[in-house]
């Protein structure tokens, strides 16, 4: 190993082998010469570890992966707050090639530490006591001084363990106690005087052998335990522990349990498992009633057992539970109380019971019940917690006069179920008869029943009576000088005669009033006998709905249009079942019941129908309303049978304002006169307009013959002969032309040869003249109407004809109106036969220079160039 002392706290050079196994000698460096008062030493690499005294170790194998490795040991001192740093670099050594020829002796060598030291704890000496002795091959040539470091030696505790300088002999100088320094690990160093250190310090171990100088000891002072009373044999009570401090795994260690007496000495009830420590029942018969604990002295001892070992003695305390193994028995088997009659919630009676149990447990707790005499429940017994005692009550009131005296059975249990001990016998339920005597007393009159419930029809008038409630004296049997009374404010209803008990009305039972919504009432009566003794009663006004509602309709205006569908009229009547639904309705004038009909919907709804087609007009038509209770409402229904598709045609109808003298405003008044001057130009417009003669084209017939072809050759199809399609009058045999008068546009209605539409309604003849009119005159000099009055006089009626196609189940009406066609096939191959699709260039077109500037731009496009 190489070593540059003069760079010592700059860089150290080692030259190593390129692989290095764990805990090997890399080198050593002189950290005092870097600095004297290192107190913390650490390495920048975990592969290595620095000694105290400067060795470097590895920690664990490894290769150099490079030929060069560094790391850096920094030195601390932590007081004078210095800090050096020593950078240490591992150099491969160079490989020397072997030739065969060449003879190589080499010398093993030979551990110079001995195997690990052993000292008896608390040895008695003689003190200083040679223990080991570490010698150095390297003593043969070179003179050694042996010195060593670390626990006991130059660390605490310092000073018990030297090494001679020139022997190597290792002293310990006092006792050791193992059990606070099992082992020690000291470091071996071989030097020359010059400090050269030819061997690789040895780290030795000296173990420290155990004396059995301590005894077992139990890890608490007192055990307790608990086990049931008469459980089996072989039931696990607890375990005891104890612990030893001396080394593990040896026979100063290995324990044995033994129990060493048991309180009270009587026959062992417990067995101790010699190695584990766990208690369990011995005796098959533990009983709380004779011994309620066990007290048991157990020993630990050390060494196996053996009696050379060392002991040490514990208490266990093991208490008996109790169980519910005896029953409860009555002190007496018969007992004799007396009460008065009618006291209710009084105390008669206390019963005791022996339970040998233990006392506040499930297992003595008394639970008493009466088995036989209280069939009307008129007793009740209880527990006191305290004492365990029955409590024996009334609480229903004894009659005298019924029974005079009353026998009850009593029987008791325990709150816990009873379990019965091994080798005994199952006991019966432990009973006791109790004999009340009832004592006569002047008690006041009792009235029969106590709630006497009285029905009164709703709306019942005042002084009805509705009942009797009479009370009698149970003395006598009879209701003889008892007067009746009710203590003033309860609820005001009723009222009873103070001799006979007869119960009336004072006020009209109304369900709808507001404290007699919940319908009834509870009264209180008091009954008085000559003594002055009282007994109360309680009457019960319950207020039945009747039949106090008339129906009535919800709605008596409806509109019917055309169409007669049937009207729903619907009642509805304040009262409940079973006086309201279901209603039945009538129409009660004989004349409008031969006109309309009412048939049954539901129980609140029937339908109103006209029975044949009856004119158009307002009905006021009479209904009568039956409930279920037959109580009848009268109500009259108007209808408004009209001409209308929906019912918002006639809602336009003229209203009469209400009362009053109506003023025109200033502004209406200007609005009217603006209006028909507005209306007198129009007509001026119209009689200019219809004045105007009807312009001609001149066109030459040549021309026409040639490109105006007449084609009205289709057959006529079917006449249908049906009052809703709008026949046809011949109006006008000339043909008409459009014609354009200033602003306005007129049309003329043209179909075949000048025939016009009419329409015929109800039993009037009316034209599309005569709407244009006014009057009924039909205009046959001009045949020209404006497009305004055209659709004034088409819309309505196709849309009627529409609703009637919408309203027809049958589709009678569509099949004029709505008409279907087949397919026909593909167009035709000819093509266009237009008036100029077939012209030649040598025919003829001179006629086209007489045309408007609107057809040139047609006709040139028609000539062939």
């Amino acid at each position: 190993v190489l070593s540059l002392c003069c760079e010592a706290c700059k860089k150290v050079i080692f030259h190593v082998p390129s692989e290095l196994e764990a805990d090997t000698l890399v080198g050593r460096v002189d950290l005092k010469e870097c600095l004297q008062s290192a107190e913390f030493i650490s390495s920048s690499d975990g592969n290595f570890k620095v000694l105290e005294d400067g060795s470097v170790y590895t920690t664990s194998a490894l290769s150099l992966s490079a030929e060069k490795k560094t790391f850096t040991i920094l030195l601390k001192d932590i007081q004078e707050q210095v800090q050096k740093k020593i950078h240490v670099d591992l150099v491969e050594k160079e490989k020397k090639v072997r030739h065969a020829r060449d003879t190589v002796l080499k010398r093993t060598k030979r551990r110079w530490g001995p195997i690990p030291s052993v000292m008896i704890e608390n040895s008695l000496g003689p003190f200083p006591l040679q223990i080991q002795q570490v010698q150095s091959d390297t003593a043969q040539n070179y003179t050694i001084y042996y010195s060593a470091s670390g626990p006991g030696i130059d660390q605490d505790p310092k000073g018990l363990f030297y090494i001679e300088r020139e022997t190597g002999n290792i002293f310990a100088t006092r006792a050791v106690d193992r059990e606070q320094y099992p082992s020690f690990q000291i470091i071996c160093f071989a030097t020359t005087p010059d400090g050269y250190s030819p061997e690789v310090p040895l780290v030795h171990t000296i173990r420290i052998e155990d004396d059995n100088d301590n005894a077992p000891y139990f890890t608490q002072d007192l055990f307790e335990f608990c086990v049931p009373e008469n459980s089996r044999p072989g039931v696990v009570v607890g375990k005891v522990i104890a612990e030893d401090r001396d080394e593990p795994y040896t026979l100063h260690t290995t324990l044995k349990y033994r129990i060493v007496s048991q309180t009270p000495p009587i026959t062992p009830a417990f067995s101790l498992h010699g190695d584990t420590g766990v208690i369990s029942v011995l005796l098959p018969q533990l009983d709380r009633e004779l011994v309620p604990s066990y007290t048991l002295l157990v020993e630990v001892r050390d060494m196996a057992g053996q009696p050379f070992g060392l002991c040490t003695t514990g208490t266990v305390v093991i208490k008996i539970e109790d169980t519910n193994d005896n029953a409860p028995s009555f002190k007496q088997l018969q007992y004799e109380t007396r009460v008065e009659e009618n006291r209710v919630n009084v105390e008669i009676l206390r019963v005791s019971v022996v339970d040998l149990d233990e006392p506040g447990s499930p297992g003595s707790g008394a639970v008493y019940e009466i088995i036989r005499g209280n069939d009307d429940q008129a007793f009740e017994i209880t527990t006191d917690k305290n004492t365990n005692e029955g409590i024996l009550c009334v609480v229903k009131g004894l009659d005298y006069e019924t029974a005079k005296q009353r026998i009850l059975v009593i029987a008791v249990n325990n709150e816990a179920p009873y379990l019965l001990a091994p080798h005994s016998q199952q006991l019966s339920q432990s009973t006791s008869s109790v004999t009340v005597h009832v004592l006569d007393v002047d008690e006041g009159p009792v009235f029969k029943p106590c709630l006497l419930r009285l029905d009164v029809k709703e709306c019942e008038d005042v002084g009805t009576a509705i009942g009797r409630y009479v009370a009698e004296d149970p003395e006598t049997g009879n209701s003889e000088g008892i007067r009746y009374r009710i203590p003033p404010g309860q609820c005001n209803w009723i009222n009873i005669d103070d001799r006979s008990g007869e119960v009336r009305t004072v006020r009209v039972l109304d369900r709808d009033l507001g404290e007699m919504r919940r319908g009834q009432c509870n009264v209180t009566v008091l009954a008085i006998d000559r003594n002055g003794k009282t007994g109360t009663g309680t009457i019960q006004v319950c207020i039945v709905p009747g039949n106090k509602n008339f129906p009535r309709l919800t709605q008596t205006d409806y509109i019917m249009c055309r169409d007669r569908k049937p009207i729903c009229l619907t009642a509805q009547d304040g009262d409940e079942a079973p006086y309201s639904a279901p209603f039945e309705y009538r129409i009660t004038d004989r004349r409008l019941a031969s006109m309309w009909k009412l048939t049954p919907h539901d129980d609140n709804s029937w339908y109103l129908s006209p029975k044949s087609d009856i004119p158009y007009g307002i009905y006021e038509i009479p209904v009568s309303v039956i409930d279920n209770g037959g109580k009848i409402g009268e109500n009259t229904v108007r209808v408004n049978l009209c001409d209308c598709v929906t019912p918002t045609e006639c809602d336009g109808r003229t209203r009469q304002l209400s009362g009053g003298n109506v003023t025109l405003g200033l502004w209406a008044i200007l609005a009217m006169i603006l209006g028909s001057l507005l209306l007198l130009l129009i007509l001026i417009t119209i009689c200019g307009c219809c004045g105007a003669g009807v312009m001609h084209r001149q066109v030459t017939d040549d021309c026409a013959n040639h490109n105006l072809i007449i084609s009205n050759t289709e057959a006529p199809g079917e006449e249908v002969m049906d009052h809703n399609i709008i026949p046809l009058q011949n109006t006008c045999d000339q043909g008409g032309y459009g014609v354009k008068t200033g602003e306005q546009q007129t049309f003329e209605v043209v179909k075949g040869r000048g025939h016009t539409l009419e329409s015929v309604k109800g039993g009037g003849h009316q034209t599309l003249g005569s709407v244009k009119e006014g009057g009924g005159q039909t205009m046959m000099d001009t045949c020209r109407y404006s497009y305004s009055e055209w659709h004034n006089f088409t819309h309505p009626r196709l849309g009627e004809k529409v609703h009637l196609c919408r309203q027809d189940e049958e589709q009678k009406h569509s099949e004029d109106y709505l008409l279907s066609y087949n397919y026909e096939g593909k167009g035709s191959l000819a093509g266009s036969v237009g008036c100029c699709s077939d012209q030649h260039e040598e025919e003829a077109l001179d006629f086209l220079d007489q045309l408007e500037p609107k057809f040139r731009t047609l006709a040139e496009t028609c000539i062939k160039r």
